[in-house]
């Protein structure tokens, strides 16, 4: 047994409530390894979770994070793929706030021997986002144009660099003209700066192209309006609404009730006439699914997407920090914390 550090929440409401505490760590059970954790990423999921938004977030006390690197330091009984000493990157299900953890073998992967461990924490659930909703859900074909939006995000800069390998024509959004510079310097064809006029600067952007494919994570007004703007045939894929994640230490729940009210009420009837379509999904959805987890990555690891951009990094003491950041909407890249 090992003395590991953690920051647990009592319970979801409130992120202020997040400490940080020592705690006893078991022995890995059967299929099982122990992780000294190197670098965490933060994803928006653990926002939703602190504040008690996200359907998966544990019932009572848990330690959020879903995705971590580091190194393998004791391995539990009928493991021989792994060895100590071992250097991975891996996702959990909760639990990756910490110093130490234990975990199901099947969920982690080699680290790239050129990589750092801050890179190898910014890799899985962001690309794996931006591949799953390009891929098997947005069946993404040659030349196709692709609207993504937060494209200065982890998800957004995946997204961009995935859609090239298909030579897609991408239109990237994002909230500030200060990230414009990251959309040209990752590829994207058009940049636009989302707001009022942001309908017609989409257009403009189109060109004239047919707008197949909408990576959408904002919500609201947003989803509505690209929707709108798509061709016959055209896929919206939803993976979050970042309007509801709030600054603050709790969610603001008049302005999410009033969000909620207002949220887009597609009429799939209507739809059908349209002959457009909206898949969401939740990607806890592959976490549960590991064989289709495993066949998504290796189809990835063929596309040589380059190295993962790590935007912000603190230490594992100002980790509520690296969290404030995040919440800003300020960032670019992965926010990453190193133990």
């Amino acid at each position: 047994m090992i003395t590991r550090t953690v920051y647990r929440m009592p319970k979801a409401g409130a992120i202020k409530h997040l400490s940080r505490k020592d705690e006893s760590l078991n022995p890995p059970q059967a299929g099982e390894l122990t992780i000294e954790i190197q670098a965490i990423g933060l994803n928006f999921a653990d926002i939703f979770a602190m504040f008690g938004l996200y359907s998966a977030t544990p019932e009572g006390s848990f330690v959020p994070g879903l995705e971590y690197a580091g190194i393998i330091t004791a391995v539990g009984p009928n493991v021989t793929a792994w060895k100590t000493g071992d250097r991975i990157m891996g996702v959990t299900r909760f639990g990756g706030y910490a110093s130490h953890l234990n975990i199901d073998a099947r969920y982690v992967l080699p680290l790239p021997h050129n990589w750092s461990f801050a890179e190898g924490a910014s890799y899985l659930v962001q690309a794996l986002t931006a591949y799953y909703a390009l891929h098997p859900l947005g069946d993404l074909q040659q030349g196709q144009t692709v609207l993504v939006h937060s494209a200065a995000g982890g998800v957004g800069i995946w997204a961009n660099r995935i859609a090239k390998k298909r030579q897609a024509y991408t239109i990237g959004t994002v909230g500030s003209s200060a990230k414009l510079g990251k959309l040209l310097e990752e590829g994207y064809d058009q940049g636009i700066v989302r707001g009022k006029d942001f309908p017609k600067r989409l257009q403009e952007s189109l060109g004239g192209r047919p707008l197949n494919l909408v990576l959408e994570c904002i919500g609201g007004k947003i989803l509505r309006q690209s929707f709108d703007q798509m061709a016959p045939m055209g896929r919206l894929i939803a993976y979050g609404s970042a309007q509801y994640a709030s600054p603050g230490s709790r969610p603001n729940y008049l302005k999410l009730l009033y969000y909620y009210l207002q949220r887009p009420k597609l009429d799939v009837q209507n739809m059908i006439n349209l002959n457009k379509s909206v898949m969401p999904f939740n990607l806890i959805h592959l976490y549960e699914r590991v064989e289709i987890m495993h066949q998504l990555l290796g189809e990835m690891e063929q596309l040589d997407l380059g190295v993962p951009f790590v935007g912000h990094s603190f230490p594992f003491d100002q980790l509520k920090k690296a969290i404030h950041l995040f919440q800003s909407g300020q960032t670019m890249g992965k926010v990453v914390v190193e133990c």
